[in-house]
């Protein structure tokens, strides 16, 4: 597994080991790895001849000083746990080798990128589509590979790759949850141990929620989850949303035309974290 820190060492590495007709798998983190990060490494590795792993904190995704800051990084254990996968590179820039300038562009997500996450972080989704904009183009990957526990990220990504007419497959892949239920994030190693066990709260809240979407409205479900959740007093609901897996936009009722989802985020002491399930 080769450790490359500039766009000239990757190029390189490209030129030299992958050869032509065979596919490149692409699975871009920002660090703090766990089991969820190598569920897609795995999948990128049944999916594709080669494999590239990026590991770069994105600063333009942050619009809070404070969370850039505290975000976890161990590059040499991500490292360790990549070293045991089927990877052939592990690319790990700094900020100035992703961005020689400031990048200015604007992207226009239209109202997919104004609810729920982009009501609340405002320029975050305009970040994340500069980075993988910018990784894409470096990496010039054939098929990459996203966790479903950023939903809203996710459709965005699919839109980017659409308006930038780009040939690259994006591959969701599912939550991995730990035991008690709580969806990995590189996040949660910022959680205490008490605060952990009353983040499992979350998953407990969305499993019932699927199994009470038959005996409830929609707006009474919502309802009862954001008072489920709020009976916590670790825990500050910032909001929940029954939403259309396409278009992400709210739901009224359970007749509505389409797959339906209900996305959530909350804040258990300083650390924000956020889960979704799929109403079959």
């Amino acid at each position: 597994m080769k450790v490359l820190k500039t766009i000239t060492e990757y190029e390189y590495f490209r030129k030299n080991q992958i050869a032509e007709g065979m596919s490149t798998g692409f699975v871009p983190t920002m660090g703090a790895l766990h089991e969820g990060h190598l569920s897609l490494v795995k999948k990128a590795g049944e999916l594709s001849d080669v494999v590239i792993v990026s590991i770069f904190v994105n600063p333009n995704q942050f619009n809070d000083p404070n969370d850039l800051k505290n975000y976890p990084r161990d590059i040499d254990s991500d490292i360790r746990l990549l070293s045991n996968q089927r990877v052939d590179a592990v690319f790990t820039p700094d900020v100035d080798e992703v961005y020689p300038a400031p990048d200015t562009r604007q992207f226009d997500f239209g109202p997919m990128e104004k609810v729920m996450e982009g009501e609340h972080r405002p320029g975050h989704f305009n970040g994340v589509a500069q980075v993988v904009s910018r990784l894409f183009d470096i990496i010039q990957p054939d098929k990459a590979f996203f966790g479903q526990k950023d939903f809203q990220q996710l459709a965005i990504i699919h839109e980017l790759v659409r308006k930038l007419k780009l040939n690259i497959e994006i591959i969701p892949c599912p939550i991995i949850r730990e035991p008690g239920g709580l969806a990995m994030s590189s996040r949660n190693q910022l959680l205490s141990k008490e605060e952990k066990q009353h983040a499992e709260n979350i998953s407990k809240t969305l499993f019932r929620a699927r199994e009470l979407k038959n005996e409830l409205s929609l707006a009474a479900l919502k309802k009862w989850a954001i008072e489920s959740l709020n009976k916590d007093p670790l825990i500050d609901v910032e909001y929940f949303e029954i939403v259309d897996t396409k278009s992400l936009m709210a739901c009224k009722n359970w007749k509505d035309p389409g797959e339906k989802i209900a996305c959530v985020a909350i804040k258990i002491g300083r650390i924000r974290l956020i889960d979704n399930i799929i109403f079959a």
